[in-house]
């Protein structure tokens, strides 16, 4: 996590549950959720996750590589997130 921000910025308890998620995918698949993996696990609507990650990524909570599948990354301090539910 080279790139983990310090910030104060807080995030919503939604948005807290996504970046929960993609830090433990991360940690056990050993590469980044792909939005469908999103999808899946919050049984949402395609729409919903792409808006939800272009937030994360506008409030600086992630950061992602442009035309790259699986290239999200946290820069949250993982001990800040809240448990997964």
């Amino acid at each position: 996590m080279a790139g983990v921000s310090l910030t104060a910025k807080t995030f919503t308890p939604k948005q807290g549950q996504y970046l929960a998620f993609i830090h433990l995918y991360t940690r056990l698949h050993r590469r980044p959720p792909a939005e469908a993996d999103m999808q899946r696990y919050f049984r949402v609507s395609p729409p919903s996750v792409h808006q939800m990650v272009l937030t994360l990524e506008r409030e600086g909570f992630i950061r992602r590589q442009p035309r790259a599948a699986r290239s999200i990354e946290l820069l949250v301090d993982p001990g800040q997130l809240p448990e997964l539910l």
